[in-house]
């Protein structure tokens, strides 16, 4: 399976034109979104569409700058997944989420991000291959120190410790773009503006 996983698009037109133009190019089988899709809850109109005018199949999740109702109205709208607190399977891989973060105007709990988690979790526990979707990246990790005021979430580095996923991908911190580095034996990358393909 080959994914193009991206996240930060902020409205941006032109960015979602280009990642789904990578996407047609290199024949990626799905396409993730990892949160703040919109900026502000504006600039909701051209982003999706562009992957779905491509063909392609689309996971997304709520960042910090919209709220999970304008999530659930775009997945809705352009039939795709909402993968906020919940999960879906492609054959043997099993992919959970949680959106959102831990500031800004749409924040949730250290404990509800947890919560969210293992409730997508369950139900893709025995796929051969897991794939947990963040906005947040986790605590004590170098994408941290790209950072001074957003910090990393304790839930999501608890969910890395607890379920062990075999990656975890996440945005949130732009300076941290394309970074890869290890919890144990999960990836994690942040999947940055510019998307990352990924080979499972």
């Amino acid at each position: 399976m080959k994914i193009l996983a991206a996240g930060d698009i902020h409205g941006d037109v032109d960015l979602a034109r280009e990642l789904a133009e990578k996407a047609e190019k290199e024949n990626v089988d799905l396409v993730i979104l990892c949160g703040d899709i919109t900026h502000f809850e504006t600039s909701v109109e051209n982003i999706v569409g562009q992957f779905k005018k491509k063909n392609k199949k689309v996971l997304l999740i709520p960042g910090n700058h919209e709220s999970n109702a304008t999530i659930e109205f775009l997945a809705e709208l352009y039939k795709v997944k909402n993968l906020h607190g919940y999960s879906i399977k492609f054959g043997d891989v099993g992919f959970f989420g949680c959106g959102s973060a831990n500031i800004g105007l749409f924040q949730l709990s250290e404990d509800e991000i947890l919560n969210l988690l293992k409730r997508g979790f369950y139900y893709i526990k025995n796929c051969k291959k897991k794939i947990m979707v963040t906005h947040v990246h986790p605590e004590g990790t170098l994408m941290e120190k790209f950072t001074s005021f957003f910090k990393g979430s304790k839930a999501v580095r608890e969910a890395i410790e607890k379920f062990k996923p075999d990656i975890l991908l996440c945005s949130h911190v732009h300076e941290a773009e394309g970074i890869e580095e290890k919890i144990g034996k999960t990836k994690v990358i942040n999947v940055g503006r510019k998307g990352k393909i990924i080979e499972i």
